[in-house]
């Protein structure tokens, strides 16, 4: 008590220097935090010859692995969690490759290795970000080749402009809106061609508008929720040219719906705040 009426100053430095410690260690924990889990319904037209049991289908997305909140360790977890959900689809939004956060970096062929051990009876299906393109900040990615490879060796389809039928489900997969050059039409005309209740695989959000107004269902990351949100006010920016108009959550514009998940990883900092990492478990039913 003497200490602190013969030098309030310093007292008060002390205490704020504690609070400042104690904010950026919630921000850090909040970062290396499980993934909350996110559910939702969707009704979707089924083909007529697809049973009528709903399909499960989990999304994760945005795993920048990279120390020192994400790691080989956590994203074992992570995958040990999303198994235990039992989806019968799961779906991988891209952003891979984790930033240089001042600790643990992990190349390409590390960053998507956890991903071997996810189960799911009609299989695991792939997207690429935004981070796993080549650019001055990320020197590692694959060849567009050399990624379908790495990820067939694991078991799990890369779509890149393409389709595939998984069960009742069609799944077009677009390339990333931000470094390559989505084909929207071929794609749907992919889909179309294959039948199945329609779901529409991408990156980002940004790809949702441009697609028609119909009965489809898109699920996609890249927004990571803000990462950082401040109360009442809420999400102040998203990389995205819409703003923060599909910054989380689920969205609903005419028939189509839009899922955004706020990824498992962080960018640029290890830290997140009122924005908790998550997946998405969506049950899609026969409208």
């Amino acid at each position: 008590m003497s200490f602190v009426r013969r030098r309030p100053w310093l007292t008060a430095l002390l205490c704020l220097l504690l609070a400042v410690i104690v904010f950026v260690g919630w921000l850090f924990a909040n970062a290396r935090a499980m993934p909350v889990v996110r559910q939702a319904e969707i009704a979707l037209p089924f083909p007529a010859d697809a049973p009528r049991r709903p399909v499960r289908i989990a999304l994760m997305t945005d795993t920048h692995m990279s120390g020192p909140d994400n790691s080989p360790e956590r994203m074992g977890r992570i995958v040990a969690q999303i198994n235990a959900l039992r989806p019968d689809l799961i779906l991988l939004g891209g952003d891979y490759i984790g930033d240089d956060k001042g600790a643990a970096t992990y190349d390409a062929s590390a960053s998507i290795e956890p991903f071997a051990g996810l189960r799911a009876p009609l299989g695991v299906v792939a997207v690429l970000g935004n981070h796993d393109s080549k650019s001055r900040k990320n020197r590692w990615p694959f060849s567009d080749s050399v990624w379908t490879e790495k990820f067939a060796s694991l078991g799990i389809t890369l779509l890149q402009n393409g389709a595939v039928r998984r069960g009742p489900i069609a799944v077009g997969g677009l390339k990333d809106p931000y470094t390559r050059h989505p084909d929207i039409g071929g794609t749907l005309a992919a889909m179309k061609t294959l039948g199945g209740a329609p779901v529409v695989l991408a990156h980002g959000p940004d790809i949702f508008p441009p697609l028609p107004d119909q009965p489809l269902l898109t699920m996609v990351g890249h927004t990571h929720c803000g990462q950082v949100a401040f109360p009442i006010l809420g999400v102040t920016y998203v990389p995205s040219k819409y703003g923060t108009r599909y910054a989380c959550g689920l969205f609903r514009e005419g028939d189509k719906t839009l899922i955004v998940s706020g990824g498992v990883g962080t960018s640029g900092l290890p830290i997140r705040m009122f924005a908790p990492p998550d997946i998405w478990i969506v049950t899609v039913r026969p409208a």
